[in-house]
């Protein structure tokens, strides 16, 4: 994607900081305490193993730092929290207009899909942080909860106690809301949630043309409803991004019952019988053995947590047979029911300089809605305003511009991901699918009309040059849809690999435990059944909230 030039990243020696010293506002680096009970006699299976943990916690990104926290806050309850990324010591992570110059760096597993057949065969660039954080901490920081009906809809397919009304109190839990305290909002969390600083003209123009062509104003799309026009929060505080690693890590790095390792490359997880006895990782060339008390908790991501998932000897059957993998549980499920949310450009030039201020997240301004009311009970569309041209590279050009993104919510289109082969350090193969579903590009190209409708409208009238993409000249439905296939692109909100359900499919319950297995659960936005409506990130995170007290065997009362 065209956006803001890539910045000069500034070289950080990691090292070692533990107890007090690390518990100011230093970067999070490589945290060992001595919280690990001694290294002899640990599994008859195992005697090489090196340390034993209450607790293992697989990835410390959007859900797996929150767990981490969460499960420490007893401190008679030990954890290692293992991270393949590095320490989120680059500058550029805490600069909110910064975050497109972290995709395809070094705290970016720069994953790509196979060609998507319905997107004239192209491979899809699709970035997941690999950094303490996660994809916390290199997205745009859009905090959105969802749809209300997402929540409702979970619990309806049998996953009992996911309802909105159960899941309300995480998101509360995590909140530190600047603006808006009410039965939706909580103060009290690690999480900083704010408005933008100094959005662009743009953006706050933008939310006006919407009022203007028909649309409401929403001052708070995680509130009573989600429809409407309105500024994005943030997950900013004081102008800087509020990662996990930053909300849920930074203050606890004084807590001696918790070990971070960065670097830490989990290759398998390790059983007895079918119980989940400890992992093994690479670690500077070397490979470690640790073992747990109590539970594995995987929260490596969409695309890795399945892929680690059927390393083990968990997922079909016959896709491990075919690697030679040893078949712990046969799992048909890992690694289905892929989902995302997709997205194309609607970009004009700009007739002024209207470049982002440094603590913008780039998409400032939203819009939610149903393109047909009568079909949809949720918002099927969501537009974001960008002040900058965020284009396919065919359509790059210099001079300032701004963008409309069209989203589509509710995407039918379903992929997988699967074993690329039995090497862990092999990425895994993704096939998204993108568009399979007919339904899909119907709802774009309608996005597309209606964001050319903002476009037009008189209060961007003064800001708004020629059409850069599609192009004054993709006017029939036929040359959107063409466009479309072109352009299309990912919004990067990949979840469902490890879906929550009882169906054949399933591979989680509704208390995230993996089916056929003990001591084992997955806690990331895998384990979402159906997408939701708007950014992931704030579902993750309330993933990770309600699975620590599924853990500790106990319900929020916030």
């Amino acid at each position: 994607m065209n956006s803001l030039p890539r910045r000069q990243f500034v070289k950080v020696t990691g090292g070692f900081v533990t107890g007090a010293a690390a518990a100011g506002s230093a970067p999070l680096i490589d945290i060992l305490t001595a919280n690990a009970q001694s290294d002899k006699g640990l599994s008859k299976d195992y005697p090489n193993a090196i340390a034993k943990y209450d607790y293992v916690v697989i990835g410390a990104g959007s859900a797996g730092s929150v767990v981490a926290n969460r499960l420490t806050e007893d401190p008679e309850t030990t954890a290692l929290l293992l991270e393949a990324g590095s320490p989120d010591t680059k500058p550029e992570i805490q600069i909110p207009v910064a975050w497109p110059t972290l995709l395809n760096s070094e705290m970016d597993w720069a994953y790509f899909t196979e060609k998507e057949p319905y997107l004239n065969n192209r491979k899809i660039f699709s970035p997941r942080g690999k950094v303490l954080g996660g994809s916390s901490s290199i997205n745009a920081m859009i905090y959105i909860r969802g749809n209300s009906r997402d929540y409702d809809r979970w619990q309806a397919l049998g996953n009992w106690g996911w309802s909105y009304q159960d899941v309300l109190p995480y998101f509360k839990k995590s909140e530190n809301q600047q603006r808006i305290v009410s039965e939706f909002h909580a103060v009290s969390g690690p999480l900083g949630i704010t408005d933008p600083i100094a959005p662009s003209i743009v953006s706050q123009s933008f939310v006006e043309a919407a009022i203007a062509i028909g649309y409401e104003r929403n001052p708070d799309f995680n509130g009573v409803h989600q429809e409407g026009a309105g500024l994005y929060q943030l997950t900013v505080k004081d102008g800087k991004r509020q990662s996990t690693a930053v909300a849920f890590l930074r203050p606890i790095l004084n807590r001696p019952n918790l070990t971070i390792q960065t670097g830490a490359l989990v290759t398998r997880l390790l059983f007895e019988g079918t119980r989940t006895v400890g992992v093994a990782y690479i670690r500077n060339g070397t490979e470690h053995k640790v073992m747990v008390n109590e539970e594995v908790i995987l929260s490596a991501g969409v695309f890795d947590s399945p892929k680690l998932l059927m390393l083990s000897g968990i997922g079909s059957a016959e896709h491990l047979r075919a690697l030679d993998i040893p078949v712990v549980v046969d799992l048909p499920g890992v690694g289905q029911n892929l989902q995302d949310h997709t997205l194309v450009s609607v970009a004009y030039q700009a007739t002024q300089d209207i470049q982002p201020a440094p603590t913008s997240n780039i998409g400032e301004g939203g819009l939610f809605l149903r393109t047909k009311k009568s079909l949809h009970a949720a918002p099927n569309v969501q537009f974001t305003c960008a002040p900058i041209l965020f284009v396919n590279p065919a359509f790059a050009r210099e001079g300032p511009a701004f963008t409309i993104l069209v989203i589509n919510n509710h995407p039918k289109s379903r992929g997988s991901v699967s074993l690329r082969s039995a090497n862990p350090k092999d990425p895994p193969l993704i096939r998204a699918n993108y568009l399979q579903n007919k339904s899909d590009m119907q709802v774009i190209v309608e996005g597309v009309k209606i964001a050319r409708q903002l476009a037009d409208s008189a209060v961007l009238a003064e800001f708004r040059g020629e059409e850069i993409a599609p192009g004054a000249d993709v006017s029939t439905d036929k040359a959107i849809r063409a466009y479309i296939r072109q352009a299309c692109d990912t919004v990067n909100h990949p979840v469902g690999t490890c879906k929550m359900g009882f169906d054949q499919m399933a591979v989680v319950d509704s208390q995230l435990r993996v089916r056929g297995i003990d001591g084992l659960r997955v806690v990331d936005a895998s384990i979402m059944p159906i997408i939701t409506t708007g950014n992931t990130n704030a579902p993750t995170i309330m993933i990770g909230e309600k699975a620590s007290d599924l853990i500790k065997k106990r319900r929020s009362n916030f």
